[in-house]
């Protein structure tokens, strides 16, 4: 246990804190999801705060950023007791925050995304090379590199992660709060944001950051405050304590952090296929060029690549919702180039994709039609027209409950519920129709180490019982751990394959674009 407690008026380091929120409660409605909250940022820290989806963790941050007002509790900065109205009043006190979705606008240019809301003026026009000049400062100082003339539209997502810093660090704030900084970052680009970060805390910003990817807290905290249903239950030097130890005070459970798989010595027969595939993307550009690939029945077989390299164009293409350029598409030997998503469905294949917000719920729809969304005119849901809501509900209730869905409630709406419980709703919803084939793209992508497991242990689960998986992932630890096979995915094309033995440096050349063979030239 740390030797700072939330609330006291001062760091362990002696110096008085530049942020204490005590007793923070946030209800809506019957459900509490702050209850009673305290924490403490020093200067110069950095704060991991850690808890599973639905924990309280978001609300808590979007109090601090005047987005809600508290039900209960006081906020103080340098010991001043505050009242944050709005954003606006937050940031001109100093509050920066990032959002897991960036709140750019792609068709203006860096600098113009940098000052938008604070532009120096030259009369009454935007006084376009002041804001260059500003941000190439910011730039430069921070270690953060941009282009301050380029447009946002045509940057990678390491490169858009930067200009969400650097806009912040153009309000001059003192507290910079980073929402999931890293669940769309390449390896090598969050050693980069992580090195920035280390840069700002040396020069006196104080951080607020939240991921699910304990060996990343550890890695970069001072202290850690972890959040479980709605209060903090420790807060713990990050040098003191294992991911181990943090998955328990997260979950209240043992998790296990290492996936345990069995061996497949002979997977099955091919049950999906591409052939010489060509994809166009929703610009018309191909992002996907000849690609060749076979998942057998029994075997998951991994897709690495870093994001932007045809995947999702892959993906879409594969489960029907994306038209195909060229080449041919199969499932169990049948040509399915030119069935739909539904027709597709109906041949035992299902569909996770990357997105669960927009392309895998209906946010306003409730969890039971969700759960039918693919299937509610045919029987049991309907019959000679008729649809019946109560067996919905009824079919809607197991399978939540199966999957874990927090809350289990068929009447809930999905856009009520945190990231990870509506990625478990989509899967609930994909594997309770007893697919032959899965495409998981993203399974895990912002959720916590619980819910992780969870999934995790279904996909392995589908595998025994002889399904074929093509997993996409960012994660390289998810599709080493997981997969049979690797293919490794690189400006559309298929760039190599390796086994799940493979080394970070390995996959980093070839999602660079290097084979393994120029390596050992």
């Amino acid at each position: 246990m740390s030797d700072r407690v939330a609330g006291d008026g001062a760091s362990s380091k002696g110096a008085p804190p530049v942020l204490e929120m005590r007793g923070v409660t946030k209800r809506f409605g019957a459900v509490t999801a702050n209850d009673g909250v305290s924490l403490t940022l020093g200067r110069g820290e950095i704060l991991g705060l850690l808890g599973e989806n639905g924990a309280g963790k978001s609300t808590l941050m979007k109090i601090l950023y005047g987005l809600y007002t508290p039900d209960e509790g006081e906020v103080f900065l340098d010991g001043e007791r505050v009242e944050i109205r709005d954003p606006k009043d937050a940031v001109s006190r100093g509050i920066g925050m990032v959002h897991q979705h960036f709140t750019l606008i792609p068709p203006l240019t860096v600098a113009e995304n940098i000052v938008l809301g604070a532009e120096p003026r030259k009369g009454l026009s935007l006084n376009l090379e002041e804001a260059v000049r500003a941000t190439e400062e910011l730039s430069e100082r921070y270690g953060l590199k941009v282009d301050p003339r380029s447009r946002v539209a045509d940057l990678s997502v390491g490169v858009r992660q930067r200009v969400e810093i650097l806009k912040a660090l153009y309000r001059n704030v003192r507290i910079l709060v980073l929402d999931e900084p890293t669940a769309v970052l390449t390896p090598q680009e969050t050693e980069d944001l992580f090195a920035v970060l280390k840069e700002l805390v040396a020069d006196g910003l104080s951080i607020i950051l939240i991921t699910h990817k304990l060996g990343e807290l550890l890695g970069v905290s001072d202290e850690i405050t972890i959040i479980r249903d709605g209060r903090v239950v420790d807060t713990v030097d990050a040098a003191d304590t294992d991911e181990g130890e943090l998955a328990r005070l997260m979950v209240g459970r043992e998790v296990l952090l290492r996936v345990e798989k069995e061996e497949v010595e002979t997977p099955g027969g091919v049950r999906l296929a591409a052939e010489n595939l060509t994809v166009r993307s929703s610009t018309g550009a191909l992002a996907v060029k000849g690609v060749d690939l076979e998942v057998r029945g029994g075997e998951i077989l991994g897709m690495a690549g870093v994001d932007g390299n045809g995947q999702t164009e892959l993906a879409e293409a594969l489960a029907g919702t994306r038209p195909v350029e060229g080449g041919r598409v199969f499932l169990d030997g049948a040509d399915a180039t030119n069935l739909g998503a539904d027709a597709r469905q109906e041949r035992g294949l299902a569909y996770v994709p990357e997105d669960r917000g927009t392309k895998g719920l209906v946010q306003d729809f409730a969890l039971y039609e969700n759960n039918a969304l693919k299937t509610y005119d045919e029987p049991p849901f309907s019959k000679w027209g008729w649809i019946f809501p109560k067996v919905m509900r009824r079919r809607a209730a197991e399978a939540l409950r199966a999957y874990d869905v927090r809350p289990a409630d068929p009447e809930a709406r999905a856009g009520s519920l945190s990231g990870g419980n509506q990625q478990k709703a989509v899967l609930a919803r994909e594997l309770s129709g007893d697919p032959g084939v899965i495409i998981a793209a993203q399974p895990t992508r912002g959720v916590d180490v619980g819910a992780i497991e969870f999934i995790h242990g279904q996909l392995l689960k589908q595998r025994a019982e002889g399904k074929a998986i093509l997993l996409i992932s960012l994660e390289l630890e998810e599709v080493r751990s997981l997969s049979d096979r690797i293919l490794v995915m690189y400006a559309g094309r298929i760039v190599g394959e390796v086994g799940p033995e493979a080394t970070d440096e390995q996959l980093g050349l070839l999602m660079a674009g290097r084979g393994v063979e120029e390596k050992s030239a």
